[in-house]
């Protein structure tokens, strides 16, 4: 008698021994993360002062400002800070009259000069400023300075440690949605997929927005330094310095973090007219 065989209601995704993997990739999770994203992204989007780009943060100021408030702790805590002296009464100065600059953001901004052959600068969430003294013979003057902490004042009032955050997360998620899309496929088959996913969110989204961090910064810090009444001429000048102080160490663009200096120097030169007319408009 012939052995009845009935179909399974639903196919089996996991193969039968000696059965190759299947190759498909399962749609319902990608299409369950793009709806999400969709949401996540209408629910959490703002706007950067100045620049009007639309960003993605899920994290409340408040949270932001306490984490930025113990990372300078934590710093100051292990750094040689400096008391007194001509180069902290300079950065106090050059501080002093950019902080009105900055319009669309109220902090209590905060800056200490830190003994460091480190030429670098940042500010944290909440208007905490660190400069470190490696950084003055490079900028050489208060102009110069000006350019390096409009910068960093503006990671600050664009919000861009938080919106880093975000987009890490997104990348996770993303990561999720990807692995459980090739489930089905065989081991070899789902490493190649998990490693040119993790190359392309590193090098074409979490790379590249950093970059456009970095540029907007720089556009935003000098737009506040012409309001001050800096001279804007000077930003691209310090940026010429720090290509020398470099010495071409810089890597490639495309893998960094940051602009090359060329790059920056020749962006500045773009929006030199902005800042003109901005310092006429202040500064008369």
């Amino acid at each position: 008698m012939a052995q009845l065989r009935f179909p399974l209601p639903f196919p089996s995704r996991y193969p039968r021994e000696g059965q190759p993997h299947q190759r498909r990739i399962r749609i319902l999770p990608l299409l369950i993360f793009g709806l999400i994203l969709g949401f996540y992204f209408l629910v959490n989007r703002s706007t950067v002062p100045v620049t009007g780009r639309t960003q993605l943060i899920d994290m409340s100021p408040e949270t932001e400002i306490a984490l930025g408030l113990q990372s300078y702790r934590q710093v100051l805590a292990q750094s040689d800070v400096v008391a007194e002296g001509k180069e902290v009464q300079l950065v106090n100065d050059v501080t002093a009259r950019l902080v009105p600059a900055v319009r669309e953001a109220q902090y209590a901004w905060e800056v200490h000069l830190i003994r460091s052959d480190e030429a670098n600068a940042f500010a944290l969430p909440g208007g905490k400023i660190a400069v470190f003294s490696g950084l003055l013979p490079i900028v050489q003057n208060e102009d110069g300075l000006a350019c390096v902490l409009g910068h960093e004042i503006s990671h600050v009032v664009a919000r861009h440690g938080a919106e880093r955050m975000a987009h890490q997360r997104l990348a996770q998620f993303a990561g999720m949605a990807v692995s459980m899309s090739v489930s089905d496929m065989d081991p070899q088959t789902r490493q190649i997929v998990y490693g040119a996913f993790g190359l392309g969110s590193q090098f074409g989204v979490l790379l590249p927005f950093s970059r456009k961090h970095e540029s907007e910064a720089d556009y935003l810090g000098l737009i506040y330094m012409a309001r001050a009444c800096f001279d804007p001429h000077e930003a691209p000048l310090v940026w010429e310095r720090m290509a020398q102080h470099s010495h071409g160490r810089a890597p490639l663009e495309y893998l960094s973090t940051h602009p090359s200096p060329e790059t920056r120097i020749e962006q500045f030169r773009e929006w030199m007219p902005e800042a003109e007319k901005v310092y006429r408009e202040n500064c008369r």
